[in-house]
């Protein structure tokens, strides 16, 4: 922050990630015009497949020093199946940010809205609000993030990495029960959950071991443990029953994603990345470029990132506004999807990208201010 304006850097990336970050800068916008007192400034960055089948490289130069200096940063969405490095993985220079800005802590709310797509029968799947916390510079995608960690041995064999190390992991598990007492104090459970295979592999025990050791510093917080397959099994069988789940960062990719499924779609899974000095802000789905451009794509998955984005600058800064401006993108989507106002075609409804975004703006815009 400067002169009391905050410098965001603003990667829109590939697909339909261009057409979701406009829509959730113009959301932005529109909260900040309701709550005033508050500046947000925009640097805009090229990175990407589409940056690197022009131009060989994944990021512009600087653009990795520019985001990293922001107060935030805003990405849209990264990667083009048919543009991939020689050994067939895609181009991924989030993942070198998640590693360079140390943003270990995965922050992926999995919400239940009326009038939404509800994909389990049971009535209490209308509760379901939960948030999978996944660690997000380790695990299993610690080989990953650079091209020189992966072993591979002729064409015969490929060895990976998965790593688990006590720094991250206590800090990461610090998250978890905090974001639990925040979530608390909202009227959530008050738990934490460690998802893990700790019966089977040392790193997952280790993981295990030190989640012990950190839940003795919260005792007003409920803990218990969940291995990833039977997690996965009570994601379908009792979803509502869970508040916040931690784990490694392969788990938390997977189970993040069921999670997307279980209230609607991937078009409503937001993300915050969240680092000791970092934040990183996107939608958890992917670049879908056989929409992009179409008007065809959810929006509100990028638009909820932006309210998380708000929520961690108020968190930094201090600065009740910036709290103020993500709930009020919060109650928006909230009422909207009540008023059954908000009809994603991703749904089946009637509504592409720009229609969602004015109809969000106007209930912005609607919103009587505390």
């Amino acid at each position: 922050m400067k002169n009391g304006q905050f410098r965001i850097a603003v990667i829109k990336g590939d697909g339909i990630g261009v057409d979701v970050t406009d829509a959730a800068l113009a959301v932005i916008e529109a909260a900040q015009r309701r709550v005033g007192n508050l500046s947000l400034g925009y640097e805009f960055l090229d990175a990407g497949a589409g940056y690197f089948q022009a131009n060989g490289r994944d990021m512009a130069p600087g653009a990795e020093d520019a985001a990293q200096a922001a107060d935030a940063i805003f990405l849209g969405a990264i990667g083009l199946p048919s543009v991939r490095h020689e050994d067939g993985t895609e181009i991924a220079p989030h993942l070198r940010l998640r590693e360079s800005c140390q943003l270990y802590a995965g922050v992926r709310p999995v919400k239940a809205y009326p009038n939404a797509p509800q994909r389990l029968a049971d009535e209490r799947a209308a509760g379901i609000d939960l948030v999978i916390l996944r660690e997000s510079t380790e695990g299993l995608f610690y080989s990953a993030a650079t091209h020189n960690r992966s072993q591979v041995i002729g064409d015969e064999e490929v060895r990976e990495t998965l790593r688990i190390t006590r720094a991250t992991t206590e800090k990461l598990h610090d998250f978890a029960f905090r974001l639990a007492r925040k979530r608390k104090a909202r009227g959530g459970k008050g738990h934490v959950t460690c998802v893990d295979k700790a019966n089977v592999f040392h790193s997952m025990a280790f993981f295990r071991k030190i989640f012990d050791e950190r839940a003795e510093a919260f005792p007003d917080i409920g803990h218990s443990y969940n291995h990833v397959d039977a997690q996965a099994l009570d994601l379908i069988r009792k979803p509502w029953e869970f508040d916040v789940l931690v784990m490694e960062n392969m788990f938390g990719d997977i189970l993040s994603d069921l999670g997307g499924g279980l209230v609607g779609g991937m078009g409503m899974a937001s993300c915050a990345e969240i680092g000791d000095a970092h934040g990183l802000f996107q939608s958890a789905h992917g670049s879908a470029p056989d929409i992009m451009g179409q008007d065809k794509a959810n929006p509100l998955a990028s638009i909820l990132s932006g309210a998380l984005m708000l929520d961690y600058l108020a968190e930094r800064s201090g600065l009740q506004v910036l709290a103020d401006a993500g709930l009020l993108i919060d109650s928006a989507i909230q009422s909207g999807f009540e008023a059954n106002r908000l009809r994603p075609m991703e749904f089946g409804g009637d509504q592409g990208t720009a229609a969602l975004t004015r109809e969000v703006v106007s209930l912005i815009e609607e919103t009587r201010l505390q």
